[in-house]
């Protein structure tokens, strides 16, 4: 008898378990858990701007809580009757020259910083870290002899000085930071092909310090356009002030002018707000470069 032996059976190979995706700490939480802490965040945030316009917007007098029928009379009074258009274009000097002069000084004490060597480079470094915690209140003094004996008070060179000095050691630690991210060799390699230092800096290295100087740029004319105690102590003619000592002007003891003071501050806030529109990616890039070790 034949006995017929059956095939054997094929062994089942079994396909290798893919690796799932990973997830996230984040992505396990409900969204519900996330959306709801920055909604509230954001609404806390636009409601002192929607009450600002609101107030800017409205007809005085009114109750209403929105802003119809929309009126502006109120920026009409604040840049014709009281001043607002002087304190504007005093401002943009302040601010455009503080830019400037904080940029120029601050790139070449920051070319210094981070390409030589010298004795005592630790403690300058710690000096300038440490005049951060100087409150400017404490400069006002010395600065007010200052410029007395110079006879500068009432000038907005004064104010410009003073604001230049109080923004240089930060911006020289961030440029010396960022310049220290360029390699050496391409300054070396301009030498070799016959540049000068500064030919080679200019040629080489100041094209990509680009969002180094505008974060720092950008930081420095903000700073000198919302700054108030300055311009308070250096500028008595009314004709020279700025807009944060102009939206002073329209509080008073007894009352206060709210449709005005919002269409004073719509005025003076819109400017930085276009600023940091537009320049928000080399401002982020900037900061983030230049804040690194050294």
């Amino acid at each position: 008898m034949i006995t017929e032996i059956a095939p054997a059976a094929e062994p089942v190979v079994s396909e290798p378990a893919r690796p799932g995706k990973k997830r996230r700490a984040w992505d396990e939480a409900p969204r519900w858990q996330i959306y709801l802490p920055l909604g509230i965040y954001l609404l806390f945030t636009l409601i002192p701007f929607y009450w600002i316009l609101l107030f800017a917007l409205r007809p005085a007098g009114s109750t209403s809580l929105v802003p119809w029928p929309v009126t502006f009379d109120h920026f009409r009074k604040v840049w014709t009757e009281r001043s607002f258009g002087t304190y504007f274009t005093n401002s943009v000097y302040v601010g455009v020259s503080t830019l400037v002069l904080t940029t120029v000084v601050a790139l070449a004490g920051g070319y210094a910083l981070a390409r030589f060597d010298f004795r005592l480079k630790r403690g300058f470094m710690l000096a300038l870290l440490c005049s951060q915690f100087v409150p400017g209140a404490l400069l006002l003094v010395p600065l007010f002899q200052i410029f007395a004996r110079l006879q500068m008070i009432n000038s907005l060179g004064s104010v410009i000085i003073a604001e230049t000095v109080f923004q240089l050691p930060l911006s020289m630690i961030l440029i010396s930071g960022f310049i220290r991210n360029v390699p050496y060799s391409l300054e070396e390699a301009a030498w070799v092909d016959g540049c000068n230092r500064l030919t080679a800096f200019r040629i080489v290295v100041l094209p990509l310090l680009r969002p180094g100087l505008i974060a720092v740029g950008s930081f420095a004319f903000v700073h000198a356009w919302n700054h108030f105690l300055f311009a308070l102590m250096f500028l008595s003619d009314q004709s020279k002030q700025t807009i944060p000592v102009g939206l002073n002007t329209l509080m008073s003891s007894d009352s206060v002018d709210l449709g005005a003071l919002a269409a004073g501050g719509i005025i003076a806030a819109v400017p930085v707000v276009i600023v940091f529109a537009f320049i928000q990616k080399w401002l982020i890039t900037g900061f983030s470069a230049g804040a690194v070790k050294g």
